[in-house]
């Protein structure tokens, strides 16, 4: 007898119908159960959560970019620390730039700015670069044959000189009037050679504008001046060159330690000078 017996080998399929007709598995009620309760729990939620959805196209590694930049606020810092502000800066200012700060004789660092937003006299828009915004109260101070005072220059509290030659200015406070910011500025800067109570600001000489230039203090970052500018009066002022001593120019927040971090106007050096010279 021949092998293999011929009723054995029909009845032998060969490889590929074994391969095609292998039975279907059947799925397994554990799982189809847990897919059919995922999927009802996905359609629900979605339903009733329509934002569900629209967050995951925000998962990102960079969170810097869905920031925004606080205004400024009267009643606490916008910042919690200049830490917190030099980490929102860093990648919105060339690195150069800020590094600078502080270092470069003549301008401020990072504690600086916080305290300038800490107390409301600046604010800043997020932008690129960010954009700096500051009121400033510009007293012209007017002294005999149409002479005017400006600040020839200023020490700072690390030994460093910086030029100004400008008319007595300075930033104003939230909410301050420009009478008030007037009388604030005469006397932190020249308190210390007038009595208080000697300006008379000259009627009708009020002006006010705009001016957009990168700023001196902090390199990298332009700033926006909004000048409020008066000619007045001022009794006891010297009439030779003289030099001040500041008045106090940062409060300190709450017993912190950051205005002996930041760089401060130790002395004002002041001169006379003819009108003329400051319109060219």
């Amino acid at each position: 007898m021949s092998w293999p017996p011929q009723s054995i080998n029909k009845s032998l399929p060969d490889a590929k119908s074994v391969f095609f007709n292998l039975p279907k598995p059947t799925p397994c009620l554990p799982h189809v159960f847990l897919t059919a309760i995922s999927l009802l729990f996905f359609i629900s939620s979605t339903k009733r959560n329509p934002s569900f959805v629209k967050f995951l196209p925000f998962v990102s590694s960079d969170r810097r970019r869905f920031l925004k930049i606080p205004s400024m606020s009267h009643s606490g810092p916008p910042f919690a620390t200049p830490q917190a502000l030099s980490d929102w800066l860093k990648p919105r200012l060339p690195s150069d730039s800020l590094a600078s700060w502080g270092v470069k004789p003549g301008t401020k660092n990072v504690h600086n700015l916080w305290l300038e937003l800490s107390e409301g006299e600046t604010t800043i828009v997020d932008s690129s670069p960010p954009l700096r915004t500051v009121n400033v109260v510009t007293v012209r101070v007017m002294g005999k044959d149409d002479l005017i005072l400006v600040e020839s220059r200023q020490q700072l509290s690390d030994g460093s000189f910086r030029d100004r030659f400008r008319p007595l200015s300075e930033k104003m406070k939230p909410n301050e009037t420009v009478e008030e910011a007037v009388a604030r500025a005469v006397k932190e800067e020249l308190g210390s050679v007038i009595d208080p109570g000697s300006v008379r600001i000259v009627p009708g000489s009020y002006i006010k504008k705009l001016e957009e230039r990168n700023s001196a203090s902090y390199p990298g970052l332009p700033v926006r001046y909004v000048l409020h500018s008066v000619d007045a009066w001022v009794e006891g002022v010297p009439e030779e060159d003289f030099c001040t001593d500041e008045q106090e120019e940062y409060q300190d927040l709450n017993g912190t330690m950051e205005l002996e971090k930041a760089v401060s106007v130790r002395k004002h050096f002041w001169k006379w000078v003819s009108s003329d010279s400051l319109r060219s």
